[in-house]
């Protein structure tokens, strides 16, 4: 940890001291395997390796930084278009250190230790508790038993099934997933621990449970393993919310394309160093890494994003129920900087992306003016379920969904989820990074903008970006300008960030494809459109996302641009002065045209040719289909130029080679 963090890290913790604010920080990075093959390291969410990584690097976790813990296989979200949920591994342990839960024995289960542990567990919870075995039809070698119980009152209450043959559903997943609790009376609570003896071991799946219960149950389970003599499980099933505050929770989760890991929701910014830090080394050796080789040298993200979440200790503690004027402050502030949207973010971007701003996605402006302005009205009081009614519906994509937002507020008071109310605020265009410091610096940048903000209220008018949030600000060097301004906001609120480190990330983001003396060839952002619908195997449909245009940016200094002609496949391209004495010009051309994608009967623009022309020196460098920078291809011809490029709108500094 940099000194320089540690003395903004302090400011921070010092500012929301003196406003009685407790604000927590939470993250979501991302990860992949050094050879991240198949369909579950690109677009799928689940696949044949992803899980033995989760539970590699959860065994790693456990043995080395949480010891005493358990981790648990769990149920994960289903989403439409999957036949199955995705499946997630919650690690759970104790703050003070002392064990959780624990198997004390090696030894493998026998059908004589498990008809003990069975009895001890029975006994445990209710005497007169019945165990049902239910044959598996998927697998008729495997033995499942399944004991209906629930807390009430404080005491463990069990139920008897009904008569009959009864077995395991032919769904996929454990088999507490697959039990028949369709066949049970309405007054039956639908809560059962399940055993399930198979080849590969034992597994025990927890009913959901609140916490107290929950760790109850635990404990009669733990001494019925020991007494039984049986060590070696696997705990599945159902965990519940920390609603003591006495755990550490994190979890590895299937997302498409990445495993992900879900920080536990930590007090500061030094917590977060700490486990970012700590989840990227555990990741690291375990094969896996925050980033993704790409085409040629160059790398990326991993195409999964790093969220940060921005919440409280417990909902009666939430710093932002009663403050809508600092959250609409923020609002405001983060609409004023592109960069803060566009800088830190992988290569999608635009209103069809992941983390689109709200001004991107078919808003007027003057609504999101008027829904800010009432919240910066209000009275003092609890507001948590007006400040949600009045954003939600304006911070999503352009098909109204809440969670695909720059900043989402779907998970923070929407009483219509059942993970709605939980008063978080998650910021999504935020990619991993290749270093673990790199990512936490980011985290204490939006650490110090809340901390400053909230000292320093921003109440001007939304601006009106127009065109210009698609054209320059889809350029690196004017996001860096706009960055620039953010830490000399920062620096003149008595929070000096290290500039230095955030140019290296803008230019890892950014890397140069070609570098001469006074002049730089940039990969720049391009938005890529969201297609129509398109028939796919299996009798569906899907929406695919048109890439096939990348977008250049082309940056001299005054020397350079007094004494040079560019020519782009032999079109002359026009640079314009901006502020800071640089001399700047975007460029989109057509890098592929595989179906489906917009204008098919228009072919790929590669090999893409610049020609720099001087009177003293001209030279050529092509960047060819499946390279990622410009080669030197000697020196330059001075032909009659064609049509010089185009912009598609009068006044942008974007070129479209497309337009003749």
């Amino acid at each position: 940890m940099s000194a320089w963090m540690l003395n903004v890290s302090q400011r921070c913790s010092e500012t929301f001291s003196k406003s009685g604010i407790e604000m927590t920080l939470g993250g979501e990075p991302t990860f992949v395997p050094l050879k991240p093959d198949g369909a579950e390291w690109s677009y799928s969410a689940v696949g044949p390796t992803k899980l033995r990584y989760a539970r590699k690097l959860a065994a790693n976790l456990l043995r080395r930084h949480l010891k005493g813990g358990v981790d648990f296989f769990c149920p994960g979200k289903s989403y439409p278009g999957e036949l199955n949920p995705r499946w997630a591994i919650r690690i759970l342990a104790n703050r003070d250190g002392s064990p959780i839960f624990r198997a004390r024995s090696h030894a493998a289960p026998t059908k004589s230790s498990l008809d003990t542990f069975r009895k001890l567990v029975a006994t445990g919870l209710n005497a007169n508790a019945k165990w049902k075995r239910l044959p598996d039809p998927l697998d008729r070698e495997s033995q499942a038993w399944a004991l209906l119980v629930d807390d009430v009152d404080g005491e463990w209450k069990t139920f008897p099934w009904p008569t009959g043959k009864l077995e395991l559903t032919s769904a996929q997943g454990p088999a507490g997933l697959r039990l028949p609790l369709h066949v049970l009376a309405p007054e039956i609570p639908r809560r059962a621990l399940t055993l399930e003896w198979k080849a590969s071991g034992l597994s025990i799946f927890m009913p959901p449970l609140l916490q107290a219960p929950f760790v109850a149950m635990l404990a009669i389970i733990e001494n019925a393993l020991r007494d039984s003599g049986i060590g070696r499980v696997e705990m599945q099933g159902y965990t519940p919310a920390d609603e003591s505050l006495s755990w550490i929770q994190l979890g590895l989760t299937a997302d498409p394309g990445v495993l992900e890991i879900n920080l536990p929701a930590c007090a500061g910014w030094e917590e977060y160093d700490h486990w970012i830090r700590t989840v990227t080394r555990a990741a690291e050796e375990c094969g896996l890494r925050s980033w993704k080789k790409q085409s040629g040298s160059h790398a990326g993200g991993t195409g999964g994003g790093n969220h940060l979440l921005w919440g409280g200790p417990d909902l009666d503690r939430n710093p932002f129920f009663s403050r809508p004027g600092w959250l609409t402050s923020i609002l405001r502030y983060w609409q004023h900087h592109p960069s803060l949207a566009y800088l830190f973010t992988g290569c999608y971007v635009g209103a069809s992306s992941q983390a689109p701003r709200a001004d991107e996605s078919a808003r007027d402006r003057y609504d999101l003016e008027m829904a800010l302005s009432f919240l910066e009205s209000l009275p003092d009081g609890d507001h948590r379920h007006l400040i949600s009614e009045t954003l939600r519906h304006l911070q999503t994509d352009v098909t109204g969904n809440s969670h695909r937002s720059e900043i989402s507020l779907d998970k923070f008071w929407n009483v219509g989820w059942p993970a709605g109310t939980l008063g978080l605020i998650e910021f999504r265009a935020i990619e991993s990074l290749p270093e673990a410091g790199w990512m936490s610096a980011v985290a204490l940048l939006w650490s110090a903008l809340a901390a400053w903000l909230l000292k320093n209220p921003q109440r001007g008018k939304l601006r009106d970006f127009s065109g210009d949030l698609h054209d320059r600000f889809f350029l690196p060097a004017i996001l860096w300008q706009d960055l620039a301004h953010v830490l000399s906001d920062l620096l003149a609120g008595g929070f000096p960030m290290d500039e230095n480190l955030f140019r290296k990330i803008w230019e890892w983001k950014f890397p140069a494809l070609l570098h001469v003396r006074g002049f730089a060839i940039r990969k720049a952002h391009e938005s890529w459109p969201l297609l129509c619908e398109t028939p796919v195997d299996g009798g569906t449909t899907s929406r695919f996302v048109d890439t096939s245009m990348e977008r250049l940016e082309f940056v001299a200094d005054r020397e350079f641009f007094e004494s040079h002609e560019i020519r782009i496949n032999n079109r002359p391209l026009e640079l314009k002065k901006i502020a800071g004495g640089m001399f700047i010009a975007g460029l989109r051309y057509r890098r592929t045209n595989l179906y489906p994608s917009l204008h098919p009967g228009l072919p790929p623009q590669v090999p893409l040719e610049v020609a720099l022309l001087s009177a003293k020196r001209s030279r050529r460098y092509v960047l060819a289909p499946k390279e990622c920078v410009f080669r030197s291809a000697g020196p330059a011809q001075a032909p009659a130029a064609d049509k010089p490029c185009k912009p598609g709108q009068r006044g942008d500094l974007t070129y479209d080679l497309r337009i003749p």
